[in-house]
């Protein structure tokens, strides 16, 4: 299959407004160029889906807009809201509305899960109260006073969303939320993002269950070797057999 096929706005900004806007940026770990060249637009309210095979550039694409220091952003620009991030460091543009749930998720030692998610709201909490995110994650109202670190695979995902969203943001970036998930527990939390979804929040998905993911996405970004190859509708790919085998393996 021709790449020319394959492009669908590849590598260049969507003329349509966008809330979330990745234009050109490039990223490095030390001399190894990662990101190269990645263009992209996110809508208000999207969950986008950015996939590809194993080294393609997700994490490193997903770190880069989150602005964490490595990979460096040598180059581009990455507006939120009409908010410049590009020249902002991590805790900048987590003030701005970025939360990154890595895939390690960072739960923190010692902690309770009441005391992660006060540790994490802002105060006094705008949209994200404690009652809400119990509402939104009923497990952990259960387990509140238990330390984040005991909690299962699944709770600790959780409990990872549920922090970020205790700061009231508006972009959630998750880094391979449904890894060493039972397929129950994938569903649980698929149920769960659909409902942030509800609320207004936009989402970046990087996963390597593509087919999860796409199913829960409204679009999907391709990855191969540091740049775009796909730009499109997550039913797009889902219908593509040949697109889904030549980049997903699937």
């Amino acid at each position: 299959m021709s790449t020319d096929t394959l492009h669908k706005n590849a590598n260049h900004a969507q003329t349509a407004p966008a809330f979330l806007s990745v234009w050109d940026i490039h990223a490095y770990y030390g001399e190894s160029y990662i990101v190269q060249g990645v263009s992209f637009n996110v809508h208000e309210g999207e969950i986008l889906a950015l996939l590809g095979r194993n080294g393609a550039g997700k994490t490193s694409t997903l770190r880069a807009i989150a602005r964490v220091s490595d990979p460096e952003l040598k180059r581009g620009e990455i507006w939120l809201d009409h908010q410049p991030l590009h020249n902002m460091a991590s805790h900048q543009a987590s003030a701005a509305g970025l939360a990154l749930v890595p895939e390690d998720r960072r739960i923190i030692a010692g902690l309770t899960v009441e005391e992660n998610l006060k540790l994490a709201q802002i105060a006094p909490p705008i949209g994200w109260s404690l009652d809400r995110l119990y509402d939104l994650f009923p497990r952990l109202g259960e387990r509140k006073n238990q330390e984040g670190t005991t909690l299962s695979g699944g709770e600790q995902q959780m409990l990872a969303i549920a922090r970020a969203l205790a700061r009231d943001i508006k972009v959630l970036l998750l880094d391979e939320p449904y890894e060493g998930l039972a397929p129950v527990i994938v569903d649980e939390i698929e149920k769960t993002l659909a409902l942030i979804k509800a609320q207004g929040i936009t989402t970046i998905l990087v996963e390597q269950n593509a087919v999860r993911a796409l199913k829960l996405a409204d679009r999907a970004v391709i990855l191969d070797t540091g740049g775009i190859v796909f730009d499109g509708t997550a039913a797009e790919v889902l219908d593509n057999a040949e697109l889904r085998a030549e980049y997903l393996a699937i």
